[in-house]
């Protein structure tokens, strides 16, 4: 296959997994209703793990993940972007209290950062570098966002403008980050900050009433 070719299916592919990800959620929300979020996640694990497998291989995953060059600057707006769910966590901890809650709660922490990353900033970026770096990140930013409205089909605390509004900013400074210092070490640490502090379980689950 092509290169061309490839670009066209690597930069398709996230439209192609919105739409999925819309349908499982519909789906599996009337069978399991909040806990819908568990087979919208491993399915699309899948798609990532395959177009990362297929598309950019070892040799680009040893590259995302090489030192981070630049300056360190990048590193430390990636890592306060990532205390944005601090208060979060600290008013709704107590969510966590039974294991049925917290594991898949950390299981989907140290999972989900690496998959999301090599997908949205490494693949994406990747075949979409012959376009500008600012037309990249706000492609790759906005269809991250995207995404993630799937999860406010079945819950409320993840539906709204606020949530699409908040992981868009969160892409476009990573996707800034990874551009910068050509490393997605960092971003990927930032990535389970975020996916950590949030308590993502708790509110999928909406076990907590929302700020905004």
């Amino acid at each position: 296959m092509d290169l061309n070719k490839k670009r066209i299916i690597v930069l398709l592919s996230p439209f192609l997994i919105i739409l999925i990800n819309f349908i499982v959620a519909i789906v599996s929300g009337k069978l399991i209703g909040k806990w819908a979020f568990i087979p919208v996640i491993l399915i699309e694990w899948c798609f990532f793990l395959f177009l990362v497998l297929r598309f950019g291989g070892s040799e680009s995953i040893n590259k995302w993940l090489k030192k981070p060059s630049g300056s360190f600057g990048w590193t430390i707006l990636a890592l306060f972007v990532s205390m944005i769910p601090l208060p979060l966590f600290l008013l709704h901890s107590a969510t966590l209290s039974s294991w049925i809650i917290w594991l898949p709660w950390i299981l989907l922490a140290l999972i989900n950062p690496w998959m999301e990353e090599f997908y949205w900033r490494g693949l994406l970026l990747q075949y979409a570098s012959k376009w500008p770096d600012w037309v990249a990140v706000l492609f790759t930013s906005a269809v991250f966002a995207l995404n993630h409205a799937v999860f406010g089909v079945n819950s409320t605390l993840n539906s709204g403008v606020a949530v699409i509004i908040s992981t868009f900013f969160m892409g476009v400074i990573w996707g800034l980050v990874f551009k910068k210092t050509n490393s997605l070490r960092w971003v990927i640490f930032a990535h389970f900050l975020v996916d950590f502090l949030n308590l993502s379980v708790p509110s999928f689950l909406d076990l907590y009433k929302s700020a905004w």
